[in-house]
Protein backbone atom coordinates (compact mmCIF):
# COMPACT_ATOMS: atom_id res chain seq x y z
CA UNK A 1 0.00 0.00 0.00
CA UNK A 2 0.98 3.39 -0.38
CA UNK A 3 1.32 6.00 2.14
CA UNK A 4 -1.39 8.26 1.32
CA UNK A 5 -4.07 5.91 2.42
CA UNK A 6 -3.34 5.45 5.90
CA UNK A 7 -6.73 6.10 6.82
CA UNK A 8 -7.37 2.54 8.38
CA UNK A 9 -7.54 3.28 12.20
CA UNK A 10 -5.09 0.82 13.52
CA UNK A 11 -2.24 1.56 10.93
CA UNK A 12 -2.58 5.26 11.62
CA UNK A 13 -2.40 4.57 15.46
CA UNK A 14 0.82 2.87 14.99
CA UNK A 15 2.27 4.94 12.37
CA UNK A 16 2.08 7.92 14.04
CA UNK A 17 2.48 7.01 17.68
CA UNK A 18 3.13 3.66 18.24
CA UNK A 19 6.54 4.11 15.98
CA UNK A 20 7.59 7.80 17.26
CA UNK A 21 7.47 6.41 21.08
CA UNK A 22 9.55 3.51 20.49
CA UNK A 23 11.89 5.15 18.03
CA UNK A 24 12.06 8.50 20.83
CA UNK A 25 13.47 6.04 23.41
CA UNK A 26 15.58 4.10 21.54
CA UNK A 27 17.37 7.28 20.05
CA UNK A 28 17.68 8.29 23.51
CA UNK A 29 18.80 5.36 25.12
CA UNK A 30 20.91 3.78 22.23
CA UNK A 31 22.69 7.05 21.50
CA UNK A 32 23.71 7.26 25.13
CA UNK A 33 24.87 3.19 25.49
CA UNK A 34 26.57 3.20 22.05
CA UNK A 35 28.21 6.87 22.21
CA UNK A 36 29.52 5.77 25.51
CA UNK A 37 30.57 2.55 24.18
CA UNK A 38 32.81 4.37 21.15
CA UNK A 39 34.13 6.43 23.86
CA UNK A 40 35.55 3.46 25.80
CA UNK A 41 36.55 1.66 22.71
CA UNK A 42 38.68 4.84 21.16
CA UNK A 43 40.30 6.24 24.33
CA UNK A 44 39.90 3.66 27.19
CA UNK A 45 40.61 -0.20 25.34
CA UNK A 46 44.60 -0.79 24.12
CA UNK A 47 45.78 -2.61 21.84
CA UNK A 48 42.68 -3.31 20.11
CA UNK A 49 41.85 -7.14 19.29
CA UNK A 50 39.56 -8.51 16.74
CA UNK A 51 36.53 -8.75 19.03
CA UNK A 52 37.08 -4.95 19.91
CA UNK A 53 37.44 -4.21 16.03
CA UNK A 54 34.27 -5.88 15.44
CA UNK A 55 32.17 -4.30 18.35
CA UNK A 56 33.60 -0.91 17.40
CA UNK A 57 32.39 -1.46 13.89
CA UNK A 58 29.11 -2.49 15.25
CA UNK A 59 28.59 0.89 17.70
CA UNK A 60 29.70 2.97 14.54
CA UNK A 61 26.81 0.95 12.81
CA UNK A 62 24.28 1.45 15.62
CA UNK A 63 25.20 5.10 15.86
CA UNK A 64 24.89 5.97 12.24
CA UNK A 65 21.54 3.98 12.19
CA UNK A 66 20.16 5.65 14.91
CA UNK A 67 20.97 9.07 13.12
CA UNK A 68 18.55 8.43 10.61
CA UNK A 69 15.65 8.12 13.30
CA UNK A 70 15.03 12.04 13.69
CA UNK A 71 13.90 12.31 10.36
CA UNK A 72 11.79 9.81 10.77
CA UNK A 73 10.45 10.66 14.60
CA UNK A 74 9.35 13.96 12.92
CA UNK A 75 7.66 12.15 9.61
CA UNK A 76 5.52 10.05 12.04
CA UNK A 77 4.73 12.65 14.65
CA UNK A 78 4.06 14.77 11.40
CA UNK A 79 1.43 12.16 10.19
CA UNK A 80 3.65 11.12 7.73
CA UNK A 81 4.22 14.18 5.69
CA UNK A 82 8.09 14.35 4.97
CA UNK A 83 9.38 17.66 4.48
CA UNK A 84 13.06 16.94 3.79
CA UNK A 85 12.56 16.61 0.06
CA UNK A 86 13.17 13.56 -2.09
CA UNK A 87 17.55 13.14 -2.03
CA UNK A 88 17.15 13.11 1.72
CA UNK A 89 14.30 10.73 1.34
CA UNK A 90 16.57 7.83 -0.52
CA UNK A 91 19.37 8.69 1.39
CA UNK A 92 17.49 8.19 5.16
CA UNK A 93 16.19 4.94 3.92
CA UNK A 94 19.38 3.49 1.97
CA UNK A 95 21.30 4.34 5.25
CA UNK A 96 18.36 2.80 7.74
CA UNK A 97 18.60 -0.30 5.39
CA UNK A 98 22.59 -0.67 5.16
CA UNK A 99 23.17 -0.20 8.67
CA UNK A 100 20.67 -2.28 9.84
CA UNK A 101 22.35 -5.43 7.53
CA UNK A 102 25.64 -4.35 9.18
CA UNK A 103 24.91 -4.27 12.66
CA UNK A 104 23.62 -8.07 11.72
CA UNK A 105 27.01 -8.84 9.85
CA UNK A 106 29.14 -7.59 13.07
CA UNK A 107 27.17 -9.57 15.40
CA UNK A 108 27.63 -13.13 13.26
CA UNK A 109 31.77 -11.29 12.96
CA UNK A 110 31.76 -11.40 16.64
CA UNK A 111 30.55 -14.91 16.81
CA UNK A 112 33.03 -16.22 14.05
CA UNK A 113 35.93 -14.76 16.12
CA UNK A 114 34.17 -16.54 19.22
CA UNK A 115 34.60 -19.87 17.27
CA UNK A 116 37.52 -19.43 16.26
CA UNK A 117 39.13 -18.41 19.37
CA UNK A 118 37.55 -22.16 21.23
CA UNK A 119 37.72 -24.11 17.67
CA UNK A 120 40.92 -23.39 16.26
CA UNK A 121 42.74 -21.11 19.00
CA UNK A 122 46.34 -21.57 17.32
CA UNK A 123 45.60 -21.47 13.42
CA UNK A 124 43.07 -18.65 14.18
CA UNK A 125 46.27 -16.19 14.87
CA UNK A 126 47.11 -16.88 11.03
CA UNK A 127 43.48 -17.64 9.76
CA UNK A 128 42.09 -13.72 11.31
CA UNK A 129 44.81 -11.34 12.07
CA UNK A 130 43.97 -8.09 12.87
CA UNK A 131 44.56 -6.60 9.70
CA UNK A 132 42.27 -9.06 8.27
CA UNK A 133 39.56 -8.16 10.54
CA UNK A 134 39.86 -5.00 9.47
CA UNK A 135 39.40 -5.88 5.79
CA UNK A 136 36.24 -7.70 6.50
CA UNK A 137 35.04 -4.98 8.52
CA UNK A 138 35.37 -3.06 5.32
CA UNK A 139 33.88 -5.57 3.15
CA UNK A 140 30.99 -5.60 5.28
CA UNK A 141 30.38 -1.39 4.91
CA UNK A 142 31.14 -1.81 1.22
CA UNK A 143 28.87 -4.83 -0.08
CA UNK A 144 25.87 -3.69 2.55
CA UNK A 145 26.03 -0.31 0.86
CA UNK A 146 26.30 -1.85 -2.80
CA UNK A 147 23.47 -4.30 -1.57
CA UNK A 148 21.13 -1.64 -0.41
CA UNK A 149 21.56 0.24 -3.57
CA UNK A 150 17.89 -0.90 -4.70
CA UNK A 151 16.55 0.79 -2.29
CA UNK A 152 17.75 4.41 -3.45
CA UNK A 153 15.95 3.50 -6.73
CA UNK A 154 12.70 2.30 -4.71
CA UNK A 155 12.32 5.01 -2.15
CA UNK A 156 10.65 8.26 -3.74
CA UNK A 157 8.97 11.21 -2.03
CA UNK A 158 4.75 11.25 -3.54
CA UNK A 159 2.26 14.27 -3.23
CA UNK A 160 -0.74 12.84 -1.47
CA UNK A 161 -4.08 14.18 -2.25
CA UNK A 162 -4.67 15.97 1.08
CA UNK A 163 -0.73 17.86 -0.16
CA UNK A 164 1.19 15.70 2.55
CA UNK A 165 4.67 14.78 0.79
CA UNK A 166 5.23 11.19 1.90
CA UNK A 167 8.74 8.96 1.87
CA UNK A 168 8.10 5.87 0.37
CA UNK A 169 9.02 3.12 1.95
CA UNK A 170 9.75 -0.42 -0.30
CA UNK A 171 8.08 -2.51 1.81
CA UNK A 172 4.82 -0.62 1.58
CA UNK A 173 5.33 -0.23 -2.60
CA UNK A 174 2.50 -1.68 -5.39
CA UNK A 175 5.61 -2.85 -7.55
CA UNK A 176 5.91 -5.71 -5.87
CA UNK A 177 7.81 -7.35 -8.27
CA UNK A 178 10.71 -5.86 -7.43
CA UNK A 179 10.49 -5.49 -3.58
CA UNK A 180 9.72 -9.23 -2.93
CA UNK A 181 12.35 -10.58 -4.59
CA UNK A 182 14.54 -7.95 -3.29
CA UNK A 183 13.19 -8.33 -0.21
CA UNK A 184 13.77 -12.39 -0.32
CA UNK A 185 17.16 -12.34 -1.11
CA UNK A 186 18.33 -10.27 1.87
CA UNK A 187 16.21 -12.55 4.35
CA UNK A 188 18.41 -15.45 2.90
CA UNK A 189 21.79 -13.36 2.80
CA UNK A 190 21.31 -10.77 5.73
CA UNK A 191 18.98 -12.87 8.55
CA UNK A 192 19.13 -16.55 7.61
CA UNK A 193 22.62 -17.12 6.42
CA UNK A 194 24.30 -15.27 9.45
CA UNK A 195 21.64 -16.81 11.80
CA UNK A 196 22.95 -20.59 10.41
CA UNK A 197 26.81 -19.52 10.80
CA UNK A 198 25.68 -18.48 14.24
CA UNK A 199 24.50 -21.39 15.07
CA UNK A 200 27.12 -23.50 13.30
CA UNK A 201 29.99 -21.60 15.34
CA UNK A 202 27.83 -22.09 18.70
CA UNK A 203 27.35 -26.45 18.60
CA UNK A 204 31.02 -26.16 17.19
CA UNK A 205 32.18 -24.09 20.10
CA UNK A 206 30.23 -26.60 22.77
CA UNK A 207 31.61 -29.36 21.16
CA UNK A 208 35.03 -28.39 21.48
CA UNK A 209 34.69 -27.51 24.41
CA UNK A 210 33.19 -30.40 26.04
CA UNK A 211 36.58 -32.18 25.14
CA UNK A 212 38.60 -30.65 26.96
CA UNK A 213 39.64 -31.12 30.99
CA UNK A 214 37.03 -29.99 33.34
CA UNK A 215 39.28 -26.95 34.94
CA UNK A 216 37.66 -23.98 36.15
CA UNK A 217 39.13 -22.29 33.48
CA UNK A 218 37.42 -23.93 30.89
CA UNK A 219 34.26 -24.03 32.92
CA UNK A 220 34.59 -20.00 32.32
CA UNK A 221 35.29 -20.25 29.10
CA UNK A 222 32.24 -22.58 28.45
CA UNK A 223 30.39 -19.80 30.38
CA UNK A 224 31.26 -17.01 28.43
CA UNK A 225 30.77 -18.78 25.41
CA UNK A 226 27.14 -19.28 26.07
CA UNK A 227 26.48 -16.40 27.00
CA UNK A 228 28.21 -14.43 23.75
CA UNK A 229 26.25 -17.23 21.94
CA UNK A 230 22.70 -17.40 23.66
CA UNK A 231 22.40 -13.35 23.32
CA UNK A 232 23.07 -13.50 19.42
CA UNK A 233 20.62 -16.41 18.99
CA UNK A 234 18.22 -14.54 21.37
CA UNK A 235 18.72 -11.29 19.68
CA UNK A 236 17.64 -13.50 15.95
CA UNK A 237 15.36 -15.30 16.83
CA UNK A 238 13.25 -12.04 19.03
CA UNK A 239 14.03 -9.21 16.78
CA UNK A 240 15.30 -10.45 13.10
CA UNK A 241 13.67 -13.71 12.20
CA UNK A 242 10.01 -12.24 12.88
CA UNK A 243 10.84 -8.92 11.64
CA UNK A 244 12.14 -10.69 7.97
CA UNK A 245 8.89 -13.22 8.10
CA UNK A 246 6.46 -10.21 8.39
CA UNK A 247 8.48 -8.17 5.89
CA UNK A 248 8.10 -10.73 3.22
CA UNK A 249 4.74 -12.16 4.41
CA UNK A 250 3.59 -8.60 3.96
CA UNK A 251 4.52 -8.07 0.59
CA UNK A 252 4.13 -11.77 -0.66
CA UNK A 253 0.19 -10.46 0.27
CA UNK A 254 0.08 -7.77 -1.52
CA UNK A 255 1.70 -9.38 -4.72
CA UNK A 256 -1.46 -11.78 -5.03
CA UNK A 257 -3.55 -9.13 -4.74
CA UNK A 258 -2.55 -5.99 -6.28
CA UNK A 259 -4.16 -2.65 -5.62
CA UNK A 260 -6.56 -3.80 -3.28
CA UNK A 261 -6.55 -3.20 0.63
CA UNK A 262 -7.65 -6.68 1.99
CA UNK A 263 -8.26 -7.03 5.67
CA UNK A 264 -4.91 -9.77 5.81
CA UNK A 265 -3.23 -7.13 3.96
CA UNK A 266 -3.73 -4.80 6.46
CA UNK A 267 -2.91 -6.97 9.38
CA UNK A 268 0.23 -8.05 8.21
CA UNK A 269 1.42 -4.18 6.66
CA UNK A 270 0.54 -3.34 10.61
CA UNK A 271 2.07 -5.94 12.01
CA UNK A 272 5.13 -5.14 10.00
CA UNK A 273 4.99 -1.77 11.09
CA UNK A 274 5.13 -2.55 14.56
CA UNK A 275 7.87 -5.23 14.15
CA UNK A 276 9.57 -2.55 12.63
CA UNK A 277 9.66 -0.69 15.83
CA UNK A 278 10.65 -3.55 17.82
CA UNK A 279 13.30 -4.72 16.06
CA UNK A 280 14.95 -1.06 16.17
CA UNK A 281 15.44 -2.42 20.15
CA UNK A 282 18.47 -3.81 18.41
CA UNK A 283 20.74 -0.95 18.75
CA UNK A 284 19.84 -0.69 22.54
CA UNK A 285 20.43 -4.70 23.22
CA UNK A 286 23.81 -4.68 20.75
CA UNK A 287 25.70 -3.16 23.44
CA UNK A 288 25.40 -6.33 25.78
CA UNK A 289 27.95 -7.75 23.29
CA UNK A 290 30.51 -4.92 24.73
CA UNK A 291 30.11 -6.63 28.28
CA UNK A 292 30.15 -9.96 27.31
CA UNK A 293 32.93 -10.16 25.44
CA UNK A 294 35.20 -7.46 26.53
CA UNK A 295 36.62 -7.59 30.74
CA UNK A 296 38.59 -4.43 29.48
CA UNK A 297 35.41 -2.74 28.43
CA UNK A 298 33.06 -4.13 31.67
CA UNK A 299 36.14 -2.19 33.86
CA UNK A 300 36.15 1.07 31.85
CA UNK A 301 32.29 1.17 31.42
CA UNK A 302 31.79 0.90 35.36
CA UNK A 303 34.99 2.99 36.48
CA UNK A 304 33.15 5.72 34.06
CA UNK A 305 29.85 5.01 35.72
CA UNK A 306 31.30 5.49 39.22
CA UNK A 307 33.11 8.80 38.52
CA UNK A 308 29.89 9.66 37.26
CA UNK A 309 27.80 9.13 40.10
CA UNK A 310 31.19 10.32 42.45
CA UNK A 311 30.41 13.70 40.48
CA UNK A 312 27.21 14.23 41.28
Amino acid sequence: MMYCDVAQEWLLLVQTVFIPTVFLGVLVVGLILNLLSLWIFFTRVKPWSRSTLFLCNLALADVTWLLMLPFLLQYHLGRLDWIFGEAMCKLNRTVYHSCFYCSIYFITCVSVDRYLAIVHPLKSISLLTRRQSLLVCLAVWVITSAVSYPVTKMATVQTCPDNRTVCSLYVFLNSTHESLPFSLVCTVTGCLGPFCAICYCYCSSVRQLRKQPHLSRWSQKRRKLAKVMYSALLIFGVLYLPYHLIRNLAIALQAADPGVLRPPVLRAETAFAIEMAVCSLNTCINPLFYFLTGGDFRHHFFDRRGRMYSCT
